[in-house]
Formats: structure tokens, C-alpha cells, sequence
């Protein structure tokens, strides 16, 4: 089932997101996201790469989190807003 999602975030976001981006609309960039959830999620080795990439551009990073809206993302801004306020 892994390989199946990991393959259909592959295709969705290498293949299907390019081919929507220029039709009218955010069409491409909700399929991209999609692809890239199918693929963080499914994939050890795409976490890794992508943790690694946040790390070197923290602004890029946070912002696709924020796309993504990813629970560790949130978890980190809930932090950060406690810490903030004490």
C-alpha cells in the first residue's frame, strides 16, 4: 500500500502538477502539494532529504509547512508562542 500511495504522489506531483500549472487557476500547486504529502509521508528517504532542506532555507521551509500544514509545524509555532509570552 506504501509503494502504491508513494507512487500516485510521484506521478501527481512530477507529471500531473506540471501538466495543470498553466490552466487557469491554483490547479498545479494544490496537485503539487498533494504529491508531496503522498511522498513525505510514505517515504523515509524523502523525509530526510526535506527535513535536510528546511534546515538549510529555514524561510522556504516554514512556509511549506505552513502549505502543507503539517502537525510538526504547528507543534513548533505553538511552542514558540509559549516561549515568547514567559
Amino acid at each position: 500500500m506504501r509503494i502504491a500511495l508513494l507512487t500516485i504522489g510521484v506521478l501527481l506531483f512530477f507529471i500531473v502538477a506540471p501538466l495543470a500549472s498553466p490552466l487557469p487557476g491554483p490547479g498545479g500547486t494544490v496537485i503539487a502539494a498533494f504529491g508531496l504529502i503522498l511522498i513525505l509521508r510514505n517515504s523515509r528517504w524523502a523525509r530526510h532529504r526535506f527535513v535536510r532542506a528546511k534546515a538549510q532555507w529555514p524561510r522556504v521551509g516554514a512556509f511549506i509547512d505552513r502549505i502543507l500544514a503539517r502537525g510538526s509545524a504547528k507543534r513548533r509555532r505553538e511552542a514558540a508562542k509559549k516561549l515568547a509570552t514567559n
